[in-house]
């Protein structure tokens, strides 16, 4: 009987690093995409690469989009600073459709591959507060999959698992370095250097190292 696989989204930082881990401990085929879509912070994609050969996956693919052709976030507009102190509401660093673009077309590859399993990093507990990172949104894009493709209708169900769902970045650390994940190769900041050096404080690197933090563990970002 062949192994199962899964399509996992990996933009080369810490949570979607522990869940290619997870998936690959809980028995899946791990089958990578990222994407370069106009993000200001492009070493995450060489980070991907990297997560994606230290973790053994089958195949790590990257799709080019133009999401800064639509703009509306400090992370694909260079007009828009990223912000460094928290704020409230939605962040500027929030990009208009990313999660649905990203998960549509992994539902497309998942599709081609005869694969049921999309894997994301999504978080509701430590997260920036971004509408499509809740759990009603995965639930949601779970009865859009099996609506709108023919292995769904045909009855192959497709299922979107985001087993980070409910944990704290510190129980994300923790679950990873259990499993292997040297997250020195992983870049999380918003406008990380082209060396992948973190900036130390946007949304993204405060909630990593507080993650390191109370994890009680050594926290190897390297930093401008």
């Amino acid at each position: 009987m062949s192994q199962k696989k899964a399509v996992i989204l990996l933009s080369g930082g810490l949570d979607s690093a522990t869940v290619v881990a997870i998936a690959r401990d809980q028995g899946y085929s791990c089958f990578t995409m990222s994407f370069d879509y106009g993000q200001r912070h492009r070493a995450e994609l060489q980070a991907a690469e990297r997560v994606a050969s230290q973790l053994g996956v089958v195949e790590h693919k990257v799709i080019g989009l133009n999401l800064n052709g639509i703009g509306g976030s400090a992370l694909t507009d260079s007009s828009i600073d990223v912000p460094e102190t928290p704020g409230d509401g939605i962040p500027v660093t929030y990009v208009p459709a990313r999660n649905t673009v990203f998960l549509s077309l992994a539902l497309g590859w998942a599709e081609v591959l005869g694969a049921r399993d999309i894997f994301i990093g999504v978080n509701a507990v430590d997260y920036s507060g971004y509408p499509d990172c809740r759990p009603e949104f995965v639930e949601a894009f779970e009865r859009l999959a099996n609506l709108a493709t023919k292995a769904g209708v045909e009855g192959q169900a497709f299922h979107i698992r985001a087993p980070l769902q409910n944990l704290s970045k510190a129980q994300i650390v923790r679950e990873g370095l259990r499993l292997g994940v040297d997250y020195a190769v992983t870049v999380s900041c918003y406008q990380a250097d082209d060396d992948g050096r973190a900036c130390g404080k946007c949304d993204s690197c405060r909630l990593r190292a507080a993650g390191f933090v109370e994890a009680g563990v050594v926290d190897p970002t390297r930093y401008c």
